[in-house]
C-alpha cells in the first residue's frame, strides 16, 4: 500500500507502507476523502520538518476491520477523524483543566503512542478508536471529509463568541475564514464583514453569509463606517501571516476582542501601545475538543454551515502533487481540494 508524504520544499513522494492491522483498541479505516489542508501546503512550500502523522489529517472513512477490545464502533460505520475524550489523569485533567487535556493534545499533533506513520494521503490507516466519531446522519462524504476543518472554526468561535447584534470582521476567506464566518452568524452576529484579497473568495464569502467581504485596502473605511468610527467588536484573524496579527488588533474597537486562528511559524511584529490604549482582548484558538465535533456536525447537518459551497475540486493520489502546487501558487482558483485515495 502507497501513501502521500510531503518529505521537503516542493516534493511529495508515494512511500510504501504494509496493509495496517487493527491494534487492541484501534481500528483501520478505508479513506473514503481527505482534505488539503493549510498546514499541508505550508509544509509543501517551506520543506520544514512535517509530523508524517499528521500529513493529511482532514479525513472521512469506513470502519473495514476492528481490533480487541473496541466495542464502540462496528464495521461499515461512517467515522470521520478527531481527538478522543479527556483522559483524566494528565495534569491539566487533574486540575480541572481537561479542555486542555495533554493526551488529546498529543493526538491531535499526531505525537501520541497510536499516531500512525502517515495520515490520510492513502487507502487505509489504523487508528485508536477513541479518535473515530460516527458521521451524522445526512453528511454527504464531501461534506464529513470537511468536518475537521470546520470544527477548528466552531472550536475558535466556541471559544470567543460574538454577542448578538455585534459588528465582526473576519480576516481571511480560506476554508478555515469562510466556515469560522459562518458560525459567527449562526451565534449570532449581526454584521459580519469578511477581508479578503482574491475577488473569487470574496463572492464565495456572500454567497454563504457574509453581509460585506472587502479587500485589505477597502477594510479600514467600511468597517469605521459600520462602527460610526468605533471600529469591530472582534475580529478573527484565520490568515496565520505575521502582519495580520498586528492588522487585526487595529481594526477592533476599544475594549474589543481578537481571536487568533490563523496558524504561523514567524514571528510577528506587533505595537503593544495600540494593544494597551484600546485595552484589546486578544485570546487564541487551536485545533479542538472531543465534543466539539458533534455540536460541529450538528450545525452542518441542519444546514446552517455550508460546506458544499468551498468544496472546488477532488484529486486522487496521482493529482495531488500538482494540487499541491497550485494551491501553494497563491494564485489558485480552488478553496477546498479533496483527495479520493
Amino acid at each position: 500500500m502507497h501513501a502521500a508524504l510531503i518529505t521537503g520544499k516542493h516534493q511529495l513522494e508515494l512511500v510504501e507502507f504494509p496493509e495496517p492491522e487493527p491494534f487492541a483498541g484501534g481500528a483501520v479505516v478505508d479513506i473514503d476523502l481527505c482534505g488539503i489542508c493549510g498546514t499541508d501546503i505550508h509544509a509543501y512550500q517551506s520543506g520544514d520538518p512535517y509530523n508524517p502523522a499528521i500529513c493529511g489529517h482532514e479525513w472521512t472513512g469506513v470502519v473495514s476491520a476492528l481490533g480487541a477490545d473496541t466495542s464502540r464502533l462496528a464495521e461499515g460505520d461512517r467515522v470521520v477523524v478527531a481527538v478522543p475524550p479527556s483522559c483524566g489523569t494528565c495534569e491539566p485533567c487533574r486540575a480541572g483543566h481537561a479542555r486542555y487535556c495533554a493526551a488529546s493534545f498529543l493526538v491531535a499533533v499526531g505525537r501520541d503512542p497510536y499516531a500512525p506513520p502517515h495520515g490520510g494521503f492513502a487507502p487505509r490507516l489504523a487508528v485508536h478508536a477513541s479518535r473515530l466519531v460516527p458521521v451524522a446522519a445526512g453528511l454527504t462524504p464531501e461534506q464529513a471529509a470537511q468536518v475537521e476543518p470546520a470544527t477548528v472554526s466552531y472550536h475558535a468561535v466556541r471559544h470567543t463568541a460574538p454577542t448578538p447584534g455585534e459588528l465582526a470582521v473576519v480576516q481571511g476567506a480560506g476554508p478555515i475564514g469562510l466556515t469560522t464566518m459562518q458560525y459567527v452568524v449562526a451565534a449570532g452576529a449581526g454584521t459580519t464583514i469578511v477581508i479578503e484579497p482574491n475577488e473569487a473568495r470574496r463572492q464565495l464569502a456572500l454567497a454563504v453569509g457574509a453581509t460585506l467581504a472587502v479587500t485589505p485596502d477597502e477594510a479600514a473605511a467600511t468597517i469605521a463606517e459600520l462602527s460610526r468610527g468605533l471600529g469591530a467588536d472582534v475580529v478573527y484573524e484565520c490568515v496565520g501571516r505575521p502582519e495580520t496579527i498586528q492588522g487585526a488588533v487595529g481594526h477592533v474597537r476599544r475594549g474589543g476582542r481578537v481571536c487568533i486562528i490563523g496558524f504561523t511559524h514567524q514571528p510577528a511584529t506587533i505595537e503593544p501601545s495600540t494593544w494597551l490604549v484600546k485595552e484589546v482582548t486578544v485570546s487564541a484558538a487551536l485545533a479542538y475538543t472531543y465534543d466539539d465535533f458533534d455540536r460541529s456536525m450538528g450545525l452542518i447537518a441542519d444546514g446552517r454551515i455550508q460546506l458544499d459551497p468551498l468544496h472546488s475540486n477532488t484529486v486522487g493520489l496521482d493529482g495531488l502533487d500538482a494540487a499541491l502546487a497550485d494551491l501553494a501558487s497563491g494564485s489558485s482558483p480552488h478553496t477546498k481540494v479533496l483527495v479520493r485515495p
